[in-house]
């Protein structure tokens, strides 16, 4: 229906993704253990090879469209942010002061579900609400809760940061 606004595009992108990298795992599986005579095996390479190549075509069609008809809303991108996305950034945290992760991944959601049972967000709790949790907890907690900071710590090859994405469309640009 034309009055729909709904993500059907990016759904298709999302499973062709998955028969992508079947295609990729089943082809690593054949030249793992090819021996040194005729490799007779990499005949079956053919058929997924070009169905990997017909289905990036189809897909680098759809998402041309995609792009090509995207209205952003910063503003409801804004309001539909919620503290508890930053978990992951409190968990990070609690690794800068010394918590191994495996033991801050559990923290953090006990801080998710002690604001749950406050009925507050995350980011409402009190420093000595984060103490109760874990004791590397300091003062310096509530600084955690900043989108943009959070964006921006995201600097690793492929990250979100504003460089990190600039990087990489100068890059797209350049092998075009």
């Amino acid at each position: 229906m034309p009055q729909k606004k709904n993500s059907d595009s990016l759904e298709l992108l999302r499973g062709k993704s998955g028969r992508l990298f079947g295609h990729l795992a089943g082809f690593m599986m054949t030249v793992k253990g090819l021996p040194s005579t005729y490799n007779k095996d990499l005949q079956e390479s053919q058929e997924p090879l070009f169905d990997t190549m017909s289905q990036i075509n189809a897909c680098l069609q759809i998402t041309t469209g995609v792009i090509s008809t995207l209205t952003i809303h910063p503003e409801k991108m804004r309001k539909a942010l919620s503290a508890e996305m930053l978990a992951t950034d409190l968990a990070d945290y609690l690794v800068r002061k010394g918590v191994p992760f495996r033991e801050t991944h559990h923290i953090s959601g006990q801080a998710v579900s002690l604001a749950e049972k406050k009925g507050c967000g995350i980011n409402e709790l009190s420093v000595e609400d984060f103490k109760g949790l874990s004791g590397s907890f300091e003062e310096d907690v509530t600084k955690i809760f900043d989108f943009e900071a959070s964006v921006e710590a995201r600097t690793a090859r492929g990250g979100t940061a504003k460089k990190c994405v600039l990087d990489q469309i100068k890059k797209l640009k350049d092998s075009l």
